[in-house]
């Protein structure tokens, strides 16, 4: 029998080895009731539908599942949800078999299996998980090592809706990128709660480094290896190194990344700091300007055109840095910028000095309080494509290791937990971004360029299924006594975000329910990230793709004209916040009808379609049977030739 705890907070049992602390308290109606319009129901073959109530599920052992309900387990129907992906939207039921998407469409079309668990998604949006592009776990830096590690980290992700993480493998000067690989895949692979990839640090330059970056493309499954512009002394590479790793990433079709900061100019700036007895963490934003940022940012896109190597800048913070890229966009090179939850949600306008060490990070969260809307406006106009957290967590004793001498602060603050929020609050609930586009800038792009796409950022038949259920409506407020990461602090504290995942299913597993955590340590996998993927290389190569103009169109939400220097407040109309549209074209195209459209279907004003069938007498069903096996199976992995073009998926 298994040990049960209370949860002090609500004086119900929980097994210890199944359930985890409350999460987002505040998704509860303001009488403490679930909603009602979601509950869960499970179907077996020898009962009608038991429908049981949100807040009974802590009561359950599930330790101890009957052995006839174990493949509601394996078996998941979510109904009359509103499914989003990054090009269209549509009211459609998902069913969800082995971890594996099978069925998206009308539930009057479908037969639902017995020993199927189902919920009603009514009046919520039903997206893909999120993948969170960047970050750094039980990492060594400044002396020190962040506090979340594979587990910690990859469950707090869990707990804010991101289904997938990319972590950086950051070798020492003279170190082996291979050992350095192993020993991250050590650290991670009995930790992750979901499934991960890694891009790999190039620190420093030789023969050997060029060797076994080709290895780890070929035999490791990686595509992609980050350089660093700045750093001097640790990581920093020089112009003729970045050009060498730039034209080796174009011939094994891999994807180049940066850190996009002047180094040398940072480290005269530092010292002149010092020099001068400014010594408290304000000098780490000072010695770090903005057109700092801008020039290293110019210069890498211009070393990628030349060396005709596809290019991704990490963690953009800056205006200057942002216009630095949509102008190498609008040349014609093959560029991807990404931006950070901490710089959408936080400036330091408001920050008080003796707090600044609490957000040091690099490129600083800048001090202009517009920042964070203009970043947003670049996201909406497609100038960047991705949002990360950058999470690199260290407790407030161990950032305080720089309070006399503002070099030795470790760099990094959190955001796995709150991107997802963060990103609604700042994008959609402003009106600046639509649902779709923040399915883009949160996951489907950057399957798309780390060539996990349709595996992982979509919903539809044959991808993994990592998705949310997300009630656009529930308010929650960030703070350290909720959050499930490591630190004893919250860069966003206090902030109320309207957005919040009710429901976080891990392929096929479901992970958060309302305020509860289910996960267990090692149950995520190590992704491969093929070469040559197919948006970026086709892209390289001027392939033109048949939705590519339809993807342009709803990337830039019909706020082409936004401007970017306008000022926030009575000058600029912000839309009313996000209302679930009335009509949908039926079927698998999964496409909004605009209110002005002239399209109209009789099923688009029925309302609610008909639920699926329960299939009671055969509660072995399994769709999968019905499917030939190499369809079933998602994404299947095709090695492209040397020199050639997309590997791809399906």
């Amino acid at each position: 029998m298994s040990e049960v705890m209370v949860d002090s907070a609500n004086g119900r049992a929980k097994p210890e080895a199944r359930l985890e602390e409350p999460i987002c308290r505040d998704l509860r109606s303001t009488d403490g009731t679930a909603d009602a319009s979601t509950q869960i129901e499970t179907v077996t073959s020898e009962s009608s539908t038991n429908t049981v109530p949100a807040e009974d599920i802590s009561s359950m052992d599930l330790a101890n599942v009957p052995k006839d309900e174990e493949s509601a387990q394996n078996r998941l129907y979510i109904k009359r949800g509103h499914v989003v992906n990054h090009d269209g939207m549509q009211q459609a039921d998902v069913y969800i078999e082995d971890g594996t998407v099978r069925y998206v469409g009308s539930g009057a079309d479908f037969v639902v299996p017995g020993g199927c668990r189902t919920i009603d998604a009514t009046g919520k949006l039903v997206m893909p998980g999120g993948i969170d592009p960047h970050t750094h776990f039980q990492l060594e830096f400044g002396g020190t090592v962040s506090v979340d590690d594979f587990y910690k980290g990859t469950k707090a992700a869990v707990a804010g809706g991101t289904t997938t993480i990319l972590d950086f493998v950051l070798p020492k000067k003279g170190e082996s990128l291979l050992e350095a690989y192993d020993a991250w895949r050590a650290r991670a692979d009995p930790k992750v709660v979901c499934d991960y990839g890694l891009h790999v640090g190039i620190t420093w330059w030789s023969k050997s480094v060029r060797d076994e970056m080709r290895i780890l493309c070929q035999e490791r499954g990686v595509n992609s290896f980050k350089c660093f512009m700045a750093y001097k002394g640790l990581y920093q590479l020089n112009d003729s190194e970045l050009y060498e790793v730039f034209e080796t990433c174009k011939e094994l079709g891999a994807v180049a990344m940066v850190h996009a900061e002047n180094g040398d100019i940072i480290a005269k700036n530092v010292t002149k700091l010092l020099t001068e007895g400014v010594t408290g963490p304000e000098g780490h934003e000072l010695s770090r300007s903005e057109e700092v940022e801008a020039e290293a940012t110019n210069r890498a896109c211009v070393i990628a055109h030349q060396t005709k190597a596809p290019l991704y800048v990490t963690r953009v913070t800056s205006k200057l840095a942002a216009e630095q890229l949509s102008q190498a966009k609008r040349r014609g090179l093959v560029v991807y910028g990404e931006t950070l939850a901490s710089s959408l949600g936080c400036t330091l306008t408001s920050v008080k000095p003796n707090q600044l060490v609490y957000y040091t990070t690099s490129p600083p969260i800048r001090k202009d309080p517009e920042t964070p809307r203009h970043l947003v406006k670049f996201l909406a106009l497609d100038d960047l494509q991705t949002t990360g957290s950058d999470n690199c967590t260290f407790n407030r004793n161990q950032k305080e290791l720089g309070l006399k001498d503002f070099s030795k602060i470790p760099n990094g603050v959190n955001g796995v937990e709150d991107r997802m929020s963060v990103v609604w609050e700042k994008g959609v609930q402003t009106g600046l971004i639509d649902p779709q586009r923040f399915v883009a800038i949160t996951s489907t792009n950057a399957a798309k360029i780390f060539n996990l796409y349709p595996r992982k950022g979509r919903i539809a038949p044959g991808s993994d299924a990592d998705l949310l259920i997300w009630d656009p409506k529930a308010v929650r407020t960030i703070s350290a006594s909720t959050h499930h990461q490591a630190c004893d602090f919250n860069i966003f504290e206090g902030m109320k975000c309207h957005g919040v995942p009710e429901f976080v299913i891990v392929r096929g597993r479901v992970c958060v329910e309302y305020d509860l955590i289910r996960v267990a340590e090692g149950q995520g996998s190590f992704l491969e990230t093929p070469v040559y993927p197919s948006f970026v290389y086709d892209a390289l190569n001027g392939v033109a793709r048949p939705e590519e103009g339809l993807e342009e169109k709803h990337a830039r939400n019909g706020i082409q004209g936004l401007e970017l220097n306008a000022k926030s407040g009575h000058e600029v109309d912000i839309p009313d916040t996000y209302a679930l549209p009335e009509k949908y074209i039926p079927g698998p195209a999964l496409s909004v009808i605009s209110g002005d459209s002239q399209l109209s279907t009789p099923h688009s004003a029925r309302g609610h379609r008909p639920d699926g069938q329960k299939n009671m007498q055969e509660s072995t069903f399994s769709i999968s049977e019905e499917l030939d096996k190499s369809e079933a199976r998602s994404c299947i992995r095709v090695r492209a030739p040397p020199g050639g073009k997309s590997s791809g998926f399906w």
